[in-house]
């Protein structure tokens, strides 16, 4: 273990994120899926928490978010929830695919399920404008949302593949105006995913909202990133935007194989494992 240790255990609440904007203190957010996960990384010091409908494909496999259900994201937010215990992180439940898109009624009862039942504190939607009513009727409700522009997973296939967002003027003032209409309609942050860095920096001042960038350069509030990822566990995928932070990937197939070795030549268990 290396760096400062982090020593405030003080609960990150949404008043805490946006406190941090103000203050220029950068915020960190990693995904998040299980409870082993969630006590290592709220004992690092990482601010947000979130489980992502990422684990569509990162735990089952999927090839896009859009098969997930919110049954499943309720079981994985009640699993980071447990893993956190009394810590300080807060918990971010992403909203799956098909869950708010319909209407506002199914929206308030779904972010409510997952505060409800998942034990998160607070819901991420994607989309701008078009889902402003859906925020605004939700934060009504009491229930905190962060907000997603740019390159928004769930609808992978209107966009037309994984592309970079906000490329042209036309699309940079438009990532603009959403940014503003989720931050009218009571978003307490946002994520920006896959945006020129300085269409990035124009919306993070366009907005008094924090904005928690991946793949969108240093001038965000804030970064994300998914933690198997970070960690170096599928050394295949390695986009422009990911920092591996360790080769844990590797490792774990080095230690399986010594482990099937050992096992096949009769090295494991010895004496000093057994009762």
């Amino acid at each position: 273990m290396s760096g400062k240790p982090f020593t405030s255990r003080r609960p990150v609440t949404t008043t805490t994120i946006r406190a941090m904007k103000r203050k220029g203190q950068k915020i960190t957010m990693l995904t998040c899926y299980d409870a082993t996960f969630a006590r290592l990384l709220d004992r690092a010091g990482v601010d947000l928490l979130l489980v992502g409908d990422s684990l569509g494909m990162v735990i089952q496999g999927h090839n896009s978010t859009i098969p997930v259900t919110m049954d499943e994201m309720i079981y994985h937010c009640r699993s980071v929830a447990r893993g956190r215990g009394e810590g300080r992180a807060h918990i971010v439940g992403d909203m799956p695919f098909g869950s708010y898109q319909a209407n506002a009624d199914d929206a308030v009862r779904n972010a409510g399920r997952l505060l409800k039942e998942g034990c998160a504190e607070s819901v991420k939607l994607e989309g701008g404008e078009r889902v402003a009513d859906i925020v605004h009727r939700m934060t009504a409700a009491g229930i905190p949302v962060m907000g997603h522009l740019g390159l928004t997973p769930q609808s992978v296939h209107q966009l037309g593949g994984w592309r970079v967002q906000g490329k042209t003027a036309a699309a940079a003032e438009k990532l603009v105006q959403d940014a503003r209409a989720l931050e009218d309609a009571g978003c307490y942050s946002l994520v920006l995913e896959t945006v020129p860095a300085e269409v990035a920096r124009q919306v993070t001042e366009a907005v008094s909202i924090p904005t928690i960038g991946i793949g969108a350069g240093v001038q965000c509030d804030g970064q994300v990133l998914v933690i198997y990822d970070l960690l170096g566990l599928n050394p295949d995928f390695s986009p422009k935007f990911l920092k591996r932070y360790a080769s844990m990937g590797l490792d774990v197939l080095g230690a399986c194989e010594s482990y099937c070795a050992e096992v096949r030549d009769k090295s494991f268990p010895t004496a000093e494992h057994s009762y």
